[in-house]
C-alpha cells in the first residue's frame, strides 16, 4: 500500500537526488562518456557533517537552494568529513581505458586567460574553446560528491555537444582528503604525458571508487608506471600548477568542492542537471547575441565571464563565518514537544538535528546509543527533524517516524528511528513499507501521512529552529545548549557531557529542581534573530502591488539583469499566496554597475510605471525576468511595444536618463538599509539578503505581523 500510493513523484525525485550516501557508488564519467551519477560538494569544516547551507542564492529551500551537496573547505583547518564515512566502497583496481573521444582537439589560444576565471591550454578540457558556454569545475578526486558530479557533467556534454559546451578541470584537493593531492598530481602528469582524452579516462578510473595510493598507481593507463609519473613530477611544474589552481579557487571564492563557474556564473555544490541547464541555456542565448554583435567565438568566454563574474564578497550567496567551533556559547534550543528518549530529570539534555538519509547521521547513531548506555538517567536525548533537501528519501522517512509516534507514542517513534537508521540509507518506498510493517502501525494511515505530508508543520518547525540556532547541517547537536557538529568521536561528546553534569549537579544542590534544570540552563541562551535596518520611506514614486494599507511591506531591492533576482520571483509569489491580502510588495531599483543592461532596463520599467502605472510596470518586470537576454535596446523596444507603451518615450527615457533621480533615490535607500547586493529585502525593517528559501521570508513576515497588531 505504501509503495502504491506514493511511488509516483517520490521515486522520480529520488532519481535526481544529489547527496552522498552509503549506496553503491555511481559510475563516474568523463564528459561525453555517457554514464551518469549525482555529485557532492566539498565537506563541511565540521568533521563528519553534511551542510544544508548552500548559499543565499540557492539556499536550502536553497535549505540553497539549496540543494547542491558537497564538502566545505576551510583553508588550513585540516578538518572535514571523516575519511571513513560516506565515500565510495572498495573496488578492484583496473587501468584507465580511453573511450571514443568526443571532445575535439582544439586548445585555448590565449583568449580564455583574459577571463576573471582564467582558462589556458594548461587546463584539461573537453569541448571547443569556441563553444558559447564554458564550465570551469574546481574539483577533488577524493571527494565523493565530485565523483558523482562527473556524471552530471557527462550528461551535459551529451546534451550540448562539444561545439556548444566546454568543460574545464581545475584542481582543488581538500586538506582533509589525504589522497586528493597525490591523485591530482598524478592526473596532471597523465595529462602532460598523454593529453586530454587520457586525463579524462584516468579521472573516470579514480572516481570509480574510494582512492588510495594503490588505486592511484593501479589506475594509470596501460604503458604508464609510477616511474613515469615521478619523472613527470620531478621538475615541479605539475605541483605548481595544482597549487596555482588552488590559489585561483581561493581567489574566486571557492569554499568547497565541487564548485563551478558557468561563463563566470558561480554555482556551488552537486546541483541537479536542471540547475546547470537553466544557466547554460541563458548563456547560450547571451553568447548568440554577443557573436551577432561582432564578438569572435573564441572571445565569448572572456567577454561573458567578465560580465557575469561577481567577487566573492559581492555574491548574494556569500556566507557568514561558521559558528561550528564554538562549544562555549549556550543556545536556546527548547524541547518543545519533540520526541524524547530519557527522563526530564536528566542532568544533561542532548538535542540532535538529524536526517535519516545522511551518512554521517547513520555513522553517529551507535555513538548516541553508547552514550545513552553509559550515562543512563543522567542523559536525555531529544530528536529534531532536519531532512536536507538533496536527500529525497529523508523527508518521507521523517514523516513515517512521526506517524509512528502519532499512532503509538514515543516508544514507537524511537523504534522507527532505530529501524530507519538501520536501513543504512535505503529508504525507497518499499523499504519504508517494510519498516512500517515491522512497527505494526496502520499501513493505510502511514501511507496517507507520507503522501499528504501530514507532519510537515512539525518538520518545518524543527527546521525553523535549526535556522534560528544556525544548525546548518546534519548531524548537529546541542548539549545543554552547547554546540557540537558532525559525527564526532565519542570522547568529544563525553567531554562536554561531563562538564555539564558537573555544572548541573551544583545547580541541583543549590535548589534548582532537576525537572526544570534544562529550561533554566537555556533560558537566557542565544538564538539568531533577523537584523533590523532602517525602513526606507515608500512614496507614490515606488511601483508596488498589494493593498496600500497592508500591515507588512516587502521592499524588493533588485536588478533586472541579476540571475538571482530572477530566481527569487517564484518564492515571492508563494509568499504572497501564503499571506493573502496582508502584504504589499514595493520595488526598489538597484542596478549593479557590472550589469550593463540593468540601468537601461530600470529606466524603461520606471517609464512604463509613469505611462500606465503599476500594471504596466509589473508586466514589464515579468517580461524582463522571463527572458534576461532581451534587455538590450532592441529587446526593451520589443517589450515596450508588446505592452502598448509609447516606445519612443521609453527610448527617450533611457537616452535622457529621465528617471535617474528616482533610481538614485532607491540607491540611497539601499545604502540606508545596508543593502550592498541583489536581491535584498526589507520587511518592516527585517533584512533578508539573497534568494533565501520561502521559510525565511515567512518567518520574517510572521514576526512583522505580530509586531503590527
Amino acid at each position: 500500500m505504501l509503495v502504491k500510493l506514493y511511488r509516483i513523484g517520490f521515486v522520480t525525485a529520488l532519481s535526481a537526488a544529489i547527496a552522498c550516501g552509503p549506496a553503491p557508488a555511481p559510475q563516474a564519467a568523463s564528459p561525453g562518456a555517457g554514464s551518469q551519477g549525482p555529485s557532492d560538494q566539498a565537506g563541511a569544516a565540521q568533521e563528519g557533517a553534511e551542510s544544508a547551507d548552500k548559499g543565499a542564492a540557492l539556499p536550502r529551500a536553497a535549505r540553497a537552494g539549496g540543494e547542491g551537496d558537497g564538502e566545505l573547505a576551510v583553508a588550513g583547518s585540516g578538518r572535514g568529513p571523516r575519511d571513513d564515512v560516506g565515500g565510495f566502497p572498495p573496488r578492484p583496481v583496473a587501468p584507465a581505458e580511453v573511450g571514443n573521444w568526443t571532445g575535439g582537439n582544439e586548445v585555448d589560444t590565449g583568449e580564455g586567460a583574459k577571463s576573471p576565471v582564467p582558462v589556458t591550454a594548461a587546463d584539461p578540457s573537453w569541448g571547443s574553446p569556441k563553444a558559447p558556454v564554458t564550465i570551469v569545475a574546481f574539483s577533488d578526486l577524493e571527494c565523493p560528491f565530485c565523483g558523482r558530479a562527473a556524471g552530471t557533467l557527462a550528461d551535459l556534454a551529451r546534451i550540448y555537444g562539444k561545439d556548444q559546451l566546454r568543460i574545464v578541470w581545475k584542481n582543488f584537493p581538500l586538506d582533509f582528503h589525504k589522497n586528493a593531492r597525490p591523485a591530482a598530481e598524478a592526473a596532471m602528469a597523465v595529462f602532460k604525458l598523454k593529453g586530454a582524452p587520457w586525463f579524462w579516462a584516468y579521472h573516470d578510473a579514480l572516481f570509480a571508487g574510494r582512492i588510495d595510493p594503490q588505486v592511484i598507481d593501479g589506475s594509470l593507463p596501460r604503458g604508464l608506471t609510477r616511474k613515469n609519473i615521478d619523472a613527470a613530477l620531478a621538475s615541479g611544474d605539475i605541483a605548481r600548477k595544482v597549487q596555482d589552481d588552488i590559489d585561483l579557487g581561493k581567489k574566486v571564492g571557492v569554499m568547497g568542492t565541487p564548485a563551478f563557474f558557468i561563463n563566470g556564473v558561480h554555482l556551488s555544490g552537486a546541483q541537479p542537471v536542471d540547475k546547470f541547464r537553466a544557466i547554460i541555456d541563458e548563456q547560450i542565448a547571451a553568447a548568440r547575441k554577443a557573436t551577432a554583435g561582432g564578438t569572435a567565438p573564441e572571445k565569448v568566454y572572456a567577454v561573458l565571464s567578465a560580465q557575469n563574474y561577481q567577487k566573492p564578497e559581492d555574491r548574494p550567496d556569500a556566507r557568514p563565518s561558521q559558528p561550528a567551533e564554538d562549544t562555549k556559547t549556550v543556545w536556546r534550543v527548547p524541547v518543545d514537544g519533540s520526541p524524547v528518549r530519557g527522563k526530564n530529570t536528566a542532568l544533561v539534555t542532548l538535542v540532535t538535528f538529524t536526517d535519516f538519509q545522511c551518512p554521517f547521521c547513520i555513522k553517529v547513531t551507535p555513538t548516541l546509543e553508547q552514550l545513552a548506555r553509559d550515562y543512563g538517567d543522567k542523559l536525555r536525548i531529544v530528536y529534531k527533524n532536519n531532512p536536507l533537501p538533496f536527500h529525497k528519501d529523508a523527508e518521507p522517512a521523517a514523516e513515517l517516524a512521526l506517524e509512528a509516534r502519532a499512532q503509538k507514542g514515543d516508544a514507537a517513534f524511537w523504534k522507527a528511528h532505530d529501524l530507519l537508521f538501520a536501513q543504512n540509507g535505503k529508504l525507497a518506498p518499499e523499504d519504508l513499507e517494510s519498516v512500517a510493517r515491522s512497527l505494526g502501525i496502520d499501513l493505510k494511515k502511514a501511507s496517507a501521512a507520507i503522501e499528504n505530508k501530514k507532519h510537515k508543520a512539525r518538520i518545518e518547525q524543527d527546521q525553523d529552529l535549526a535556522d534560528d540556532v544556525q544548525a546548518t547541517g546534519t548531524p548537529h547537536f546541542f548539549i545543554n545548549g552547547r554546540r557540537l557538529v558532525g559525527a564526532q568521536p565519542i570522547d568529544k561528546f563525553k567531554a562536554l557531557i561531563d562538564e555539564e553534569i558537573t555544572k548541573a549537579e551544583v545547580m541541583v544542590k543549590k535548589g534548582t529542581p532537576a525537572a526544570k534544570l534544562y529550561d533554566t540552563l537555556i533560558k537566557d541562551g542565544k538564538a539568531a534573530t533577523f537584523e533590523k535596518v532602517p525602513v526606507p520611506a515608500v512614496t507614490k514614486d515606488n511601483p508596488s502591488r498589494g493593498p496600500a494599507n497592508a500591515k507588512v511591506v516587502v521592499q524588493i531591492f533588485s536588478d533586472f539583469e541579476c540571475p538571482f533576482c530572477k530566481r527569487v520571483g517564484p518564492t515571492l509569489d508563494e509568499l504572497q499566496a501564503a499571506f493573502p491580502g496582508k502584504l504589499r510588495f514595493v520595488w526598489r531599483n538597484k542596478p549593479l554597475p557590472f550589469h550593463k543592461n540593468a540601468m537601461p532596463a530600470a529606466m524603461a520599467a520606471m517609464e512604463a510605471y509613469k505611462q500606465k502605472g503599476n500594471d504596466a510596470f509589473w508586466k514589464m518586470h515579468d517580461a524582463f525576468f522571463q527572458d534576461q537576454t532581451q534587455l538590450d535596446r532592441a529587446g526593451i523596444e520589443r517589450t515596450a511595444a508588446a505592452l502598448g507603451l509609447d516606445v519612443q518615450k521609453v527610448l527617450a527615457a533611457i537616452d535622457g536618463q529621465t528617471h535617474k533621480a528616482l533610481i538614485d533615490a532607491d540607491l540611497a535607500a539601499a545604502d540606508k538599509a545596508k543593502v550592498s547586493g541583489t536581491p535584498a529585502f526589507v520587511i518592516n525593517g527585517y533584512f533578508i539578503s539573497g534568494a533565501q528559501p520561502l521559510g525565511k521570508f515567512k518567518k520574517a513576515v510572521s514576526l512583522a505581523l505580530k509586531e503590527a497588531k
